[in-house]
C-alpha cells in the first residue's frame, strides 16, 4: 500500500461469551499509516471466530435499497455483532485513532451488497467520497465474500492535495470539484466504478477484500469501494459482495 508504515499487533485472547459471535483466537491486527497525511488505517484479519454464521444470518434478511448514495442493498446486522466488536477492539480504537476516553457506539451497522451496474452509477458514485467532516468518527467494513470482489480504496484529490476533508477544507474541496465538473477529466457515466489513479484522484491505499477481514478508518478520508470490472453484482449474500458496514462514534 503506497505511503504506508505498518506495525503488526496480535489481539489478546478473549474468554468465550454466551453470544453467538466471538472474536477469533488468532485475530491479527495491522496498523497502517497511509498517504502524505499518514492517516491511521487498521486492517484486521481473522476477525470473527464464526464468520459463516454471519453469512447464514444475512441470507435470512430482507435487503432493500435505502440510500441514494450507496450503490446496492442493505439489511440490519445483528446487535450482538456490535457488542462483540467493541468488546474486542475498543481499547485499540481509542489508542490508534486518538479518540477521547469515552464509550463508543454504533450509529450505523448493516449488511451491504453492491448491486448497481457500472453504467447505472450516479455522478457521486463514480468518484471517492467522505462520510463526515467530524473528528473522532470511524467507519468499519467487514468483508464476508469469497473471491476477488474488491476491497476499499483511499484517495488524494490532486488539485487540492486533500486526503481528508474537515470543516475548514470542505468549501475549497467543493469549489474545486465544481470547477472540474465540466472538464474533460471528470468521469462520465460509461466510466463506471473508479479503478485506481485518475486525472482527478490519486489512489493512496487499496487493502484487498479478504474473507473475514475488517478494515477501520476515519470517516473523513476520501474513499470508495474498489469494485473490479469482473465483479459479480449479485444480490444473493452467498454470491455477491457481502460486507458489514458500520459507523462508530464517541458518545457525548
Amino acid at each position: 500500500m503506497a505511503g504506508s508504515d505498518n506495525l503488526s499487533l496480535v489481539a489478546p485472547r478473549l474468554p468465550h461469551s454466551g453470544n453467538i459471535l466471538t472474536a477469533h483466537a488468532q485475530m491479527q491486527i495491522q496498523l497502517l499509516h497511509i498517504g502524505m497525511e499518514q492517516s491511521p488505517l487498521l486492517v484486521i484479519d481473522n476477525f470473527v471466530a464464526q464468520p459463516e454464521l454471519l453469512v447464514a444470518h444475512a441470507c435470512r434478511q430482507q435487503f432493500v435499497a435505502n440510500s441514494p448514495y450507496y450503490p446496492g442493498v442493505r439489511a440490519a446486522a445483528p446487535r450482538h455483532y456490535q457488542q462483540m466488536l467493541l468488546q474486542s477492539l475498543q481499547p485499540t480504537l481509542l489508542e490508534v485513532f486518538a479518540l477521547p476516553e469515552r464509550p463508543l457506539s454504533f450509529s450505523v451497522c448493516h449488511y451491504s451488497i453492491i448491486t448497481t451496474r457500472p453504467t447505472q452509477l450516479k455522478l457521486l458514485q463514480r468518484i471517492p467520497h467522505f462520510d463526515t467532516v467530524e473528528l473522532h468518527a470511524l467507519a468499519a467494513v467487514h468483508y464476508l465474500f469469497q473471491g476477488d470482489l474488491g476491497g476499499t480504496a483511499f484517495y488524494r484529490h490532486r488539485k487540492t492535495g486533500f486526503e481528508t476533508i474537515n470543516q475548514s477544507r470542505m468549501p475549497d474541496y467543493y469549489r474545486s470539484l465544481e470547477s472540474e465538473n465540466d472538464g474533460p477529466n471528470f468521469p462520465k457515466a460509461r466510466a463506471g466504478y473508479i479503478q485506481g489513479d485518475t486525472p482527478l484522484f490519486e489512489q493512496i491505499a487499496n487493502p484487498q477484500g479478504v474473507f473475514n477481514r475488517l478494515v477501520i478508518y476515519p470517516r473523513n478520508l476520501l474513499h470508495t469501494g474498489h469494485i473490479p470490472a469482473s465483479s459479480l453484482l449479485s444480490a444473493d449474500p452467498r454470491q455477491g459482495r457481502l460486507t458489514i458496514s458500520s459507523f462508530i462514534d464517541c458518545q457525548p
